[in-house]
C-alpha cells in the first residue's frame, strides 16, 4: 500500500489531536500532575489486556534484554524527563515558546538519526522538515499571539531556566524517540510496536511511583480520582494517546526515517485548528490558515 507509513503518521497526529483535548479538559479539573500518573496507569492496564488477548501474556517476556533496556531508558526518558522538563518550561515562558522550543525535536531527530543511526536524507527532505516546522511556528505564534491581544495580557518575560527546561523536553522527546527506533531494531526486523510503547510506559509509570512518594503528591491523585469526569477524561484520553497514538508513532517508524516521522508528528498545532474552529468557536485568521498551508506543503516535499 502507497503512503503506509504516511497515513499512519497523520492517524497518529489524530490520536494525539483527542488526546489533547482530553488531557487538557481533566487538567483543568483536578490539575496536570495526578492526569500525568492516571494517564499512564490506564495506559498500561490496556497494554496488559491487548497482549493476553492477543497471545495469552500481559509482559513481553520474549523480548530481548537490549530491547527492554533501550526501551526502557527512552520511556524514562521521553515520558518521564522529558514530561517533567516540558511541563517546568510551560510554566515558567508560556506555552507559545515552549511549544516551539519543543517542535525543533524533529530536525535534532533527523541530525541524531543523520549522524548516528546512518539515516540519509535528501535535499527536499531537509527543505520539507523547515517548512512544515516553520509552518507549525506560524499557527503556534498566532494563536497565542491572538489569545495576548484578546485578554491584554503582556508578553511573558523569557527566563533562561525557562529556556533550558524547554530544549530539556526538546531533548527528552528527541532521544526518547531515537531509543525507541534502537530498542525495536532487530536482524528480523522491528519488534511489536505495542509491545514496545508498554515497555516505556512501564519504566515511566515507576519513575512517576518513585518521584510522587518522594514529592508526596499521592493526595492530589486521591482527590483526583474523586473526580469522575477527570477519570472519565483521562480514561478515554490514554485510550487515544498513550496507547493508541504513540504505539502508531513507533508503528510509523516501521516505514519512515525517524526525522520524517518526527515531523509528521509534530503538526497536532494543525490538526487542533478545526478543533478551535467547530468545537471552541474560535476565529483563524488568514496568518493561522496560511502556516496550515505551508505546514502542509513541507509535508508534501516529505513525501515527494
Amino acid at each position: 500500500m502507497p503512503y503506509i507509513g504516511e497515513l499512519i503518521a497523520i492517524a497518529t497526529v489524530f490520536c494525539w489531536t483527542i488526546s489533547v483535548q482530553l488531557f487538557e479538559a481533566a487538567s483543568k479539573k483536578v490539575g496536570v500532575t495526578p492526569v500525568n500518573i492516571i494517564r499512564l496507569a490506564v495506559a498500561l492496564i490496556l497494554f496488559s489486556l491487548l497482549l493476553f488477548f492477543r497471545h495469552g501474556y500481559i509482559l513481553p517476556v520474549h523480548f530481548p534484554a537490549h530491547a527492554w533496556f533501550y526501551l526502557s531508558l527512552s520511556g524514562i526518558i521521553g515520558f518521564f524527563i522529558g514530561d517533567i522538563f516540558l511541563f517546568k518550561a510551560l510554566v515558567e515562558i508560556g506555552p507559545r515558546v515552549a511549544m516551539l522550543i519543543y517542535s525543533l525535536s524533529a530536525p535534532t531527530v533527523a541530525l541524531i538519526g543523520w549522524l548516528f543511526l546512518d539515516e540519509i536524507y535528501v535535499l527536499h527532505q531537509w527543505v520539507g522538515m523547515f517548512i512544515a516546522l516553520l509552518g507549525v511556528g506560524i499557527v503556534i505564534l498566532e494563536k497565542n499571539q491572538k489569545a495576548s491581544n484578546s485578554s491584554k495580557l503582556k508578553i511573558r518575560d523569557l527566563s533562561l531556566k525557562g529556556i533550558l527546561f524547554g530544549f530539556g523536553g526538546m531533548f527528552g522527546q528527541a532521544f526518547g524517540y531515537i531509543l525507541s527506533k534502537i530498542g525495536m531494531q532487530t536482524d528480523f526486523g522491528y519488534l511489536d510496536a505495542f509491545s514496545s510503547t508498554q515497555i516505556r510506559v512501564i519504566a515511566a509509570f515507576f519513575c512517576f511511583l518513585i518521584f510522587f512518594t518522594i514529592t508526596g503528591k499521592w493526595g492530589k491523585v486521591k482527590n483526583a480520582v474523586k473526580n469522575t469526569k477527570a477519570v472519565l477524561f483521562t480514561a478515554i484520553g490514554s485510550a487515544v494517546g498513550p496507547f493508541l497514538g504513540v504505539s502508531l508513532s513507533l508503528l510509523v517508524l516501521h516505514y519512515l526515517t525517524t526525522g520524517v516521522a518526527s515531523t509528521f508528528l509534530s503538526l497536532v498545532p494543525i490538526f487542533i485548528i478545526p478543533f478551535s474552529i467547530f468545537l471552541y468557536k474560535e476565529h483563524v485568521s488568514i496568518r493561522g490558515a496560511g502556516g496550515a498551508v505551508t505546514a502542509v506543503f513541507g509535508i508534501y516535499l516529505l513525501m515527494m
